[in-house]
């Protein structure tokens, strides 16, 4: 069952109709986030902090699939990739798609999933900075640098400064998360936060840059620093089941990093 969190009478019809997790897909008329002016880097208060380079919590970087394991030859023409001054959040997402693939199957789930976006609905990319298998294995998924504040397509109104990572499946009520998926998200969100020195425990401000989101935009929002899809868009998404073990991904995050 889907719970929204505000009126859907607010959103226009064409939104209303594309409440699905796919990332930015509620924007039917602008299959491109960026192309129309939505979730661009601002020079203004939508623009995070300058970076800095705290010496403080840091957590290992994880073992990353580079992309070009999954891409194959089906890469498209994309437009330069656009960066952040810093990750201040992560969002969890999931992919909605079946959870009974064979884990050596992956690459191919991740390929079709990119030639659907970046190919069929002319995106830029593949919208996830980060998609994680059930077996564990943690793939890059949005080019530019795994290291690198990426501004993807996953959560609109709030791709700026903020990673998403996918969780490949449907994890609606009552359906089992792996362990592995739970321990491999944290991991990637304990290595990104880490490198601002972010709790992954703590609240962060946002500020939406698209007033499709649940925010309008230039509106000031605070979400939890490892966040869920739904937080920020109306959605489902990640599900239920992935939703509810949003806390004990903090806390392994949180742990990842040294913190008490």
């Amino acid at each position: 069952m889907r719970v929204f969190r505000a009126p859907l009478s607010r959103l226009p019809r064409a939104v209303r109709v594309a409440l699905v997790c796919l990332p930015g897909l509620a924007a039917v008329t602008a299959l491109v986030l960026w192309a129309a002016g939505a979730d661009r880097t601002q020079s203004g208060p939508g623009r995070p902090a300058t970076a800095r380079t705290p010496a403080g919590h840091r957590a290992d970087r994880p073992a990353i699939v580079p992309r070009e394991h999954w891409l194959g030859d089906a890469a498209y023409t994309r437009p330069p990739t656009r960066y952040a001054d810093r990750v201040l959040a992560v969002f969890v997402h999931h992919t909605d798609s079946p959870n009974d693939y064979d884990c050596a199957d992956v690459p191919r789930i991740i390929r079709d999933m990119y030639v659907g976006q970046a190919g069929g609905r002319q995106w830029d990319d593949i919208g996830y900075n980060f998609l994680v298998d059930r077996c564990g294995t943690i793939y890059e998924g949005r080019a530019g640098g795994v290291e690198r504040p990426v501004v993807g397509a996953h959560t609109q109104g709030f791709n700026v400064g903020t990673t998403g990572i996918a969780a490949i499946g449907t994890f609606t009520a009552g359906v089992p998360v792996p362990q592995a998926m739970i321990d491999a998200i944290a991991a990637v969100a304990a290595w990104k936060l880490g490198l601002g020195d972010i709790d992954p425990r703590l609240p962060v401000q946002l500020v939406s840059t698209n007033s499709m989101s649940r925010y309008q935009a230039g509106t000031p929002a605070t979400f939890a620093a490892v966040a869920g899809h739904a937080d920020g868009y109306y959605t489902a998404c990640p599900g239920e089941a992935l939703t509810a073990r949003l806390p004990e991904i903090r806390e392994r995050a949180a742990h990842l990093q040294g913190r008490r």
